[in-house]
């Protein structure tokens, strides 16, 4: 796996090279606000590291996906989610063709917000 592909949409909105509204950046993870929401709160939740789906991760990727998940509920809360038990948020990873995946970089998205929502 190349660490960036030079044709993929995330890997370039990661480089800046496309604008995004930036919800928070560290050495592994990149998160913006999705140009379409389908919630009040919706944010996409990247690694830096193309990786084309979730197909394709190996156990040397269990840190980075662990620090994903541990990341999605603190950013949600501090985007508008309300806190659990009564709020919540979701958390969606589509994988290949079939499962709904559109841009092959390894993506989730992040909802959450009072109801009713767009869709979802």
């Amino acid at each position: 796996m190349n660490a960036h592909d030079p044709n993929c949409l995330f890997c370039k909105i990661i480089a800046g090279q496309i604008p995004s509204k930036k919800v928070y950046e560290d050495q592994d993870l990149f998160a913006f606000h999705d140009i379409h929401p389908w919630a009040p709160v919706h944010f996409l939740l990247v690694p830096k590291l193309h990786i084309p789906s979730m197909a394709q991760l190996t156990p040397e990727h269990e840190h980075l996906m662990g620090k994903l998940m541990v990341l999605a509920p603190k950013l949600a809360l501090e985007l508008g989610c309300n806190p659990y038990p009564e709020g919540g948020f979701r958390v969606v990873c589509n994988t290949g063709a079939e499962g709904g995946q559109e841009v092959h970089h390894l993506h989730v998205h992040v909802m959450g917000g009072p109801r009713p929502w767009l869709r979802g």
